[in-house]
């Protein structure tokens, strides 16, 4: 299932077509193309080319490991995200190693990587679904995450998957149409909320 943007100026198709599923097909992501994605990633723009972010991956095929960091996702996001393939945390590296102050791009560069690899992902015919819904102290104390970094994220990854397996207030939101803010909300010009 493509749910086809609506876009009001042309973009690359990959653009368009991606969007995040909260269904996955029962069918594993091949660990050649789930390389791929994490060298996506790899590549993105960072502030100092410091690279702040960390992915934390487990498959189904894993069950202790997939077990483990499915109990880092919040109750109502288990509930969908146990259907895919692979699960991944995204954790941010909060300070600059090359000088030890704040890194105040640190989750905006985090953020980059993740969009490589979304955008990866979607050329691939696969599908991401981020979630904010995590327990990122759980995370910490099962990973060992050092302190000043932190799990800002959950990642599930797979192929969409039928939206009629999902319960049904899931399955609405799953079949609902895309919409987006125009561009003239949020570009603006000569002054904040006067159109660029």
């Amino acid at each position: 299932m493509i749910k086809h943007a609506n876009t009001e100026h042309p973009v690359q198709d990959f653009v368009a077509e991606r969007w995040s599923p909260y269904g996955f097909a029962d069918r594993a992501v091949s660990e050649a193309d789930l390389r791929c994605l994490f060298e996506a990633a790899r590549w993105a723009a960072s502030s100092f080319n410091e690279q702040p972010w960390s992915y934390i991956v487990a498959t189904k095929a894993q069950e202790t490991e997939f077990a483990r960091l499915l109990s880092c996702l919040m109750e109502a996001n288990q509930d969908w995200a146990k259907a895919a393939p692979v699960l991944a945390l995204g954790v941010a590296t909060l300070d600059f190693k090359r000088n030890g102050k704040p890194n105040r791009v640190a989750l905006h560069d985090l953020g980059l990587a993740t969009g490589n690899l979304v955008a990866e992902a979607t050329a691939r015919g696969l599908s991401v679904h981020q979630m904010g819904g995590i327990l990122p102290d759980r995370a910490r104390e099962i990973y060992e995450i050092p302190e000043g970094s932190e799990a800002v994220t959950g990642i599930a990854i797979g192929y969409a998957g039928d939206p009629d397996s999902l319960p049904e207030e899931i399955r609405k939101r799953d079949l609902a149409p895309r919409e987006r803010k125009p561009q003239r909300d949020f570009v603006f010009g000569a002054a904040w909320r006067e159109p660029f």
